[in-house]
């Protein structure tokens, strides 16, 4: 790794974390909308929740071996991990452990649809690519962990919610 970053203090180095985590979500964005423009809507959207997928797995495995959790940790092993996500850094979210065997994770900020809300847009109709993305990263986190959407748009947007998905653990 290189040494470009050792002489920084912790703030800067905040400060170019977040930086990073937005460069990331803007390239996320460029690329979307140039597949789109290529090859129409429906083609980014199936090309995007191909990329999530894939990505969301090596995301899920590289926190679980920069934090040392093992394969299988269950849900609290899954808070862990999503709590640690690129976009954790700029997006607010909120955990709920609803009984033994349901983690329930929320999206209260989202940079994507707050910048839309802010440009008179629609939401982004993140769904059907949110359901590959969390099924893949939850199950490199543990293979028994199932998902289910409670809400994400096109879903009517919840005031404090952007999208939240539950995670559960068979008995």
């Amino acid at each position: 790794m290189t040494d470009a970053f050792d002489d920084l203090d912790i703030e800067t180095l905040r400060g170019v974390l977040s930086d990073f985590a937005k460069n990331w979500l803007a390239h996320d964005g460029v690329w979307f909308q140039a597949v789109e423009q290529a090859h129409g809507m429906e083609a980014a959207m199936a090309a995007d929740a191909d990329a999530w997928g894939r990505f969301a797995a090596i995301e899920a495995m590289r926190i679980r071996k920069r934090f040392s959790i093992a394969n299988g940790g269950g849900l609290d092993a899954l808070a862990i991990c999503l709590s640690r996500r690129m976009y954790a850094v700029l997006n607010r979210t909120r955990f709920e452990r609803v009984d033994a065997n349901t983690l329930r994770f929320a999206m209260i900020d989202c940079r994507v649809q707050d910048a839309r809300n802010r440009k008179g847009m629609d939401p982004f109709p993140c769904k059907a690519v949110g359901d590959v993305e969390f099924a893949s990263f939850a199950k490199a986190v543990d293979e028994r962990i199932a998902v289910t959407c409670v809400t994400c748009p096109p879903d009517e947007h919840h005031e404090g919610t952007w999208c939240a998905w539950e995670f559960t653990m068979p008995d």
